[in-house]
This record gives C-alpha cells, structure tokens and sequence, in this order.
C-alpha cells in the first residue's frame, strides 16, 4: 500500500501531477490545466499525494463564502486508490477546516449517502441545474458578463 501524504497546500502543485484519471465517467471532463485552476480559486482544498509518485490521487475542494456557508462540489481519489480510506481522510480534513461555519453542504448520489453519513453528515432535499456544455470548465466569460 503506498504511503499517501495530505496536504491543504497548492504551493508547488504542478499540472502534470494532476493526470491519471479523475473525473472517471464524466463524458466532458475538465483537463488537468481547468483542474488545476478550479484547486487554485477554491476556498479550501484538501490534496492525497501519493509519496513515492508524487502524484495527485485525491483531492476534495470547497467553495464559501467564508462567513457562514460551505459548498463541496468535489471528492475524488483516484480508482486505483479506491478502498483505502483517502476519500475519508480527505473528508474528514475539510470538514475539520470548515466545522468554523454554520453550514456545510453537498450533493451526492445516493449510493453514496451512507459514505457522508458515516462522516456524520445527513441527507436533505437538494435542487441542482447542470449545464453538460460547459462541464470541461472551459467557458469563459467575456468582460460584459463578468
């Protein structure tokens, strides 16, 4: 089993330690440069490295606005990875750096629900609009919409 190291820190985090393989099933999944930035202007992110590779394997990310309420929109380790508690671990870092807020949400598909609730967190009622067009992340606003 490969020594895996937890970072919250993006210093030195490189594009091409995040190939391999995240977004498995996504049919327009973001690239590892679209990857990189959605780490980078994320309010908190948590990263799984494994140690000899030094490669990305995991990584969790959350959006806020820092007062009040927290987003997960992503845990993801890689399938090679499965089964070896770094979702957990990734989890339970960003809850323990988001437990300052009032609210930490996330949407999830049920056959994960007991995974979140074993993290001691409860289903509720959620709404969502996707937009599968722009799911590579590669839109890009122009000056007027911004």
């Amino acid at each position: 089993m490969p020594t895996i190291l937890y970072t919250s820190s993006l210093e030195n985090i490189r594009v091409d330690q995040l190939r391999g393989g995240f977004f498995d099933g996504w049919p327009n999944p973001p690239s590892p440069e679209i990857h990189l930035r959605m780490l980078q202007d994320s309010y908190r992110v948590w990263l799984a490295l494994d140690e000899e590779t030094n490669q990305v394997v995991g990584f969790a990310q959350a959006i806020s606005d820092g007062v009040l309420t927290a987003f997960i929109p992503l845990l993801e380790v890689l399938v090679a990875y499965h089964k070896q508690g770094i979702g957990t671990a990734l989890m339970q870092r960003m809850l323990e750096s988001l437990d300052h807020l009032y609210s930490i949400d996330l949407v999830c598909d049920e056959d994960v629900i007991p995974f979140y609730e074993r993290l001691d967190m409860r289903p509720e009622t959620a709404m969502m609009s996707r937009n599968f067009d722009n799911q590579s992340g590669g839109f890009q606003p122009n000056k007027e919409q911004s």
